[in-house]
């Protein structure tokens, strides 16, 4: 039986099975909707959003049992397929059209109030979204998000104090290039003199476009290492320092969630809570550490029953809207980049049982034979017919499947909590 019908049977109190008192309306997660009047009654339930950059924790519970638990991966290649787009608009003007001067006057953030990143958007959408999906399954009352800042200064120099928080690590230089110059000491950190080239140049330990220009992608090579690089004659040791990425994102998102809830839901109790808060629940608790338990302390409801098992939910890309592949077959033939919409009458990501398990469709031959796998990569068939398997779900945006509850380690004999 799945979590979200155990917990919902019994936030309700019926044993619904034998006497028909409700119809299944959604398999995953697994919902039904009674036939029978059960009054007006409820009970409150209170949502605990672990929100993040990368991993979303969800639990809705009432003060005596846990009724819906999840964990949602996010995407993370927003950024690398806005990028790939871009480069591939600018070749096909540069191909196409005369050149044109870039112009800086027509951007979209000095018109629209409130404008965010795309990568950031999509995000903060994903969390709305999966909020919202639980207000549809139960009848929440109050709902409670864990926000976090970072101060990004004191990660990078534990020491810093004072007014040294108005003193960047840039301060006196022209600009980035020159600040990562001097930093190396006008070295070349490969060969560190070697080559006797006198020209330097900077170049990115990670692609731009996906690391950026912070000093910490940045290192300074002399002319001839950085062309032997490129060529691939040569490997750096080095690697890019600590990206902030993630805390940064986290500091834009932490209010925007909670005044979107706000405004959406003005019937609901919505509020903040603190990540020390939650971690102090925890341990107190002995509650093992993972995005699910987060959100679960986070909704307050400490003396509830919990699940022992939880939704794992990975949001996956809706559409690939490249037609053709960019390297050009013999005979100047352009291979297309998407495969046919349906093979066998089956979809990419569509949940299919095969050989006894449920899995997910991860590659499809015409041939009409698919590559099935579970959500963490583990392949159950990696080319089964289509006569072998069964559809159970057709594919969504975001992929379900059941996990269990990791146990909480014992603490050792003679300490108290855990820092």
């Amino acid at each position: 039986m799945s979590p979200v019908y155990r917990g919902f049977a019994r936030y309700k109190g019926l044993n619904t099975g034998k006497e028909k008192k409700a119809i299944v309306v959604r398999r995953t997660p697994f919902t039904i909707q009674l036939t029978i009047a059960t009054g007006e009654a409820k009970q409150p339930v209170s949502l605990g959003v672990d929100a993040g950059y990368k991993h979303v924790g969800l639990s809705a519970s009432t003060e005596k049992a846990e009724l819906y638990a999840s964990e949602i991966e996010l995407r993370q290649d927003i950024t690398d397929l806005l990028s790939a787009r871009r480069e591939l608009r600018r070749a096909r003007r540069n191909r196409k059209t005369r050149y044109r001067a870039p112009r800086f006057d027509n951007r979209i953030h000095t018109k629209r109030k409130g404008w965010l990143a795309p990568s950031v958007e999509n995000r903060i959408n994903a969390h709305l979204s999966r909020i919202e999906a639980v207000l549809r399954l139960l009848p929440v009352t109050k709902i409670t998000v864990e926000t976090a800042s970072f101060d990004l200064q004191l990660l990078k120099n534990p020491d810093i104090s004072g007014k040294e928080y108005q003193e960047g690590e840039q301060l006196g230089f022209w600009n980035i290039r020159e600040y990562v110059l001097c930093r190396d000491g006008h070295v070349c950190q490969h060969c560190y003199g070697g080559s006797k080239d006198p020209v330097l140049n900077v170049h990115h330990l990670e692609s731009r476009r996906t690391g950026g220009d912070s000093p910490d992608n940045l290192l300074t090579l002399c002319e001839t290492c950085h062309k032997a690089l490129h060529r691939g004659e040569i490997t750096l040791k080095t690697k890019r320092g600590q990206s902030f990425r993630a805390e940064t994102f986290m500091g834009i998102m932490r209010w925007e969630v909670l005044n979107r809830l706000k405004a959406s839901h003005s019937e609901l109790k919505v509020h903040n809570t603190y990540g020390y808060l939650t971690k102090h629940a925890r341990i107190e608790n002995g509650i093992a550490k993972s995005h699910g338990a987060d959100a679960f302390c986070i909704a307050g409801n400490l003396g509830a029953e919990r699940l022992g098992e939880f939704f794992f939910q990975k949001q996956t890309r809706r559409n690939n809207r490249q037609i053709h592949k960019l390297s050009i077959l013999k005979g100047a033939l352009r291979k297309r980049n998407q495969a046919p919409f349906e093979v066998k009458g089956f979809r990419l990501f569509d949940k299919v049982a095969c050989q006894g398990e449920e899995g997910f469709i991860f590659g499809r031959r015409s041939s009409g034979f698919f590559d099935v796998r579970k959500l963490d990569g583990t392949r159950i068939s990696a080319g089964i017919s289509y006569k072998k398997l069964h559809l159970l779900e057709k594919r969504q945006t975001y992929l379900m499947e059941i996990r269990k509850e990791e146990a909480f380690p014992p603490l050792p004999e003679g300490r108290g909590l855990r820092a």
